[in-house]
């Protein structure tokens, strides 16, 4: 389903810094932390395409050549689906979720995130490379709802709600947050493509016209949303600083791992001195 025969596996793999040991990759749940662990260190959340009006290609070709071989990160249609792809390269039995965005509130919003469920050994697992810097860095089980599962000092948990959705939730300070809420429907690649279609096109899409780059770190949570980083931290404290437009690309550089090639890095300058 995810094309993962198409995708060059020992090059993700380098990628994410699993290469090059000669263990072989079994579908088993230790392989499944493993992988998604070290996706989520290595390729940062960002949608920097579409900020520059560029399409956003979902085939396992083109995600390989930006994320692996171009050392980019995505947003979360291209990086789910290309951890689906070598998930699925590798074995496992993998199945797309779509989600709604709850971090806004009490705001309705429509289904545009992409998430994924792996089974293993019969029980289902949310894995999710895709939602930013308060995403998931580990898999997250589903079939115990409400049990709460710490990930360094980050604490998540999912809870049943009605018609069997289910609600991610994470902890900030003292407080639970919901991050994102999905149905029990299966979502296709097809699926992803029309919901990207939206999100990098459509004049109300929270990514038109905005800097995004996210980090899940292990200790401290980084992103970047226009010329403002934040740091989160687990006991729920944020520190804020505003970045000149000329300090993007080696901020982006340093805390994100990202290097942009001379254009992108001028293009970006371009815009933000633009909104002065």
């Amino acid at each position: 389903m995810w094309n993962g025969d198409e995708l060059d596996l020992a090059a993700y793999l380098a990628r994410i810094g699993l290469g090059g040991d000669g263990r072989e990759l079994r579908p088993d749940l230790g392989t499944l932390y493993a992988v998604h662990r070290a996706h989520t260190a290595a390729i940062p959340f960002e949608s920097l395409d579409v900020l520059f009006g560029r399409p956003v290609v979902l085939e396992v070709e083109a995600l390989e050549q930006k994320l692996v071989h171009g050392r980019r990160g995505g947003y979360c249609y291209e990086q789910n689906s290309l951890l689906a792809a070598a998930l699925e390269r590798i074995g496992f039995e993998v199945s797309g979720r779509g989600a709604r965005n709850r971090t806004r509130g009490d705001t309705l919003l429509a289904v545009t995130h992409a998430v994924l469920v792996v089974t293993v050994d019969g029980e289902p697992w949310l894995c999710d490379a895709g939602f930013g810097y308060q995403g998931p860095r580990e898999p997250v089980p589903l079939g115990r709802p409400g049990t709460e599962v710490r990930q360094g000092p980050w604490t998540f948990a999912v809870q049943e709600e009605e018609g069997g959705v289910l609600a991610l939730r994470i902890r900030r300070g003292d407080a639970w947050r919901d991050l994102y809420a999905f149905s029990p429907q299966r979502y296709h690649p097809v699926d992803y493509v029309v919901l990207n279609h939206y999100s990098s096109t459509h004049p109300r899409s929270s990514f038109i016209g905005r800097t995004f780059v996210q980090r899940p770190g292990d200790t401290v949570r980084t992103t970047l949303v226009g010329r403002e980083l934040m740091r989160l931290h687990p006991d729920g404290r944020t520190e804020r600083e505003t970045v000149a437009p000329d300090g993007l690309p080696a901020l982006l550089e340093r805390e994100f791992g990202l290097r942009l090639p001379e254009r992108d890095a001028a293009e970006l300058v371009r815009i933000h001195r633009s909104g002065d």
